[in-house]
C-alpha cells in the first residue's frame, strides 16, 4: 500500500537517561503524549532526534522500541542519513525489520559535496532501499541545498516525498509549484512557522518540532489550513510564533531549539531532557524559564 504522508509528523526527540541510555519510560509516555494529540505520524532520529550524535546500536534501540510502542497506530520514519552508503542501506533494512513504514534521507554530511555527487550518491543508495524514502533538504547541516530540478530528478527515482528545512518560504512554494501535478508527491514544511503557508498553497504537511510538546497546537493548526479558517489560522500562528520568542530562544546557543524542547517535555513531566554530547542539558535558570514559558503557553492554549 502507498504511503500518504499528510499533516503533523513530529520530528521526536530521543529520550536519554544520564548515562547516555534510552529512557524508555519516557519514550513510552512521549509517544503516548504525540498519538493523542492527533499527530499524523512520527519522524524518528531526525536534527531534533540528535541521530548524528548517537551511535548505531542505539539508533536501532530507538527504533525496536518506538515502533513496538506505535504499534501501527500512526506512520512511523526513520532518518538513515549517514557519510557512509552502507551504514544507510543496514539502517533501513532494520527499520523495515521493526515495522517503520518509511526512512528519510539526507545529502551526506561533513564533506562538501556537489548535487551530482549526491544524485550519484542516491543512485546507488535508492535500489538497495528496503522502504520507501523521504528526501530531506537540509542545507544547514548537510552544506548542500538541493535545487527542485535535482529534487525532481530525485522524485524520478521513487521518492515519495521531501520535507524542506532550507527555512526558504519561497523555494518551498517554488516546490509546491513545480509538483503540483503530482499530488502523491508529499511537500512537509521542516520550519513549523511555514505551517499554514505550506497548506494554503498545495502543500502537505509539517514535521513541526513543537509538535514534540505541544501536538494539539499543531494539529489544531494543520486543520484550520485545510478547512481556510483564516481567523483560526491567525490565531493558532500567534502561538507558534511566541515559541520563537520563548522557548526557543532560552540559552545563547544555536542548539536552544533542540535542548528547549527537551527541556519543554521534562517540565511538562513526559521524559528527561538529558542530551547526547556534545550538547547538554539547560542549567537551572535557563531550565526555569523554560517551566515559566511553557506553564504561560498551558494557560493559553486551555482556553
Amino acid at each position: 500500500m502507498k504511503l500518504h504522508l499528510r499533516g503533523i509528523i513530529p520530528p521526536m526527540v530521543t529520550p536519554l537517561k544520564a548515562d547516555g541510555s534510552l529512557d524508555e519510560e519516557g519514550l513510552k509516555n512521549l509517544i503516548e503524549h504525540l498519538i493523542n494529540g492527533g499527530v499524523h505520524g512520527i519522524f524518528l532520529l531526525g536534527t531534533n532526534g540528535e541521530a548524528t550524535s548517537l551511535t548505531h546500536d542505539m539508533r536501532k534501540n530507538l527504533i525496536s522500541k518506538a515502533c513496538h510502542y506505535i504499534d501501527n497506530r500512526v506512520p512511523v520514519l526513520v532518518g538513515i542519513s549517514d557519510t557512509v552508503l552502507e551504514d544507510c542501506i543496514t539502517m533501513s533494512d532494520y527499520a523495515k525489520q521493526c515495522g517503520a513504514d518509511a526512512v528519510v534521507v539526507a545529502p551526506p554530511y561533513y564533506l562538501p559535496i556537489s548535487e551530482e555527487e549526491f544524485l550519484d550518491f542516491m543512485l546507488e543508495l535508492v535500489p538497495r532501499l528496503s522502504l520507501p524514502f523521504v528526501l530531506y533538504n537540509m542545507p544547514s547541516c548537510t552544506k548542500l541545498h538541493l535545487s527542485v530540478d535535482t529534487v525532481e530528478k530525485i522524485k524520478s527515482l521513487g521518492a515519495i516525498g521531501i520535507k524542506d528545512s532550507s527555512g526558504n518560504l519561497g523555494y518551498l512554494h517554488e516546490l509546491i509549484e513545480r509538483f503540483k501535478e503530482s499530488p502523491d508527491f508529499a511537500i512537509i514544511a521542516g520550519t513549523e512557522s511555514f505551517l499554514s503557508s505550506n497548506i494554503l498553497h498545495g502543500g502537505h504537511g509539517a514535521v513541526a518540532g513543537g509538535a514534540n510538546f505541544f501536538p494539539k497546537l499543531f494539529v489544531d493548526l494543520y486543520n484550520a489550513s485545510i478547512n481556510g479558517e483564516l481567523l483560526m489560522i491567525e490565531q493558532l500562528n500567534e502561538e507558534v510564533n511566541r515559541l520563537y520568542e520563548t522557548i526557543y530562544n532560552v540559552g545563547a546557543h544555536s542548539s536552544k531549539i533542540t535542548k528547549g524542547t527537551k527541556c519543554a517535555l521534562a517540565v511538562m513531566n513526559i521524559c528527561e531532557d538529558h542530551m547526547a554530547l556534545p550538547l547538554k542539558k539547560f542549567n537551572e535558570i535557563e531550565r526555569h524559564k523554560i517551566e515559566t514559558y511553557v506553564q504561560q503557553f498551558q494557560q493559553t492554549l486551555a482556553t
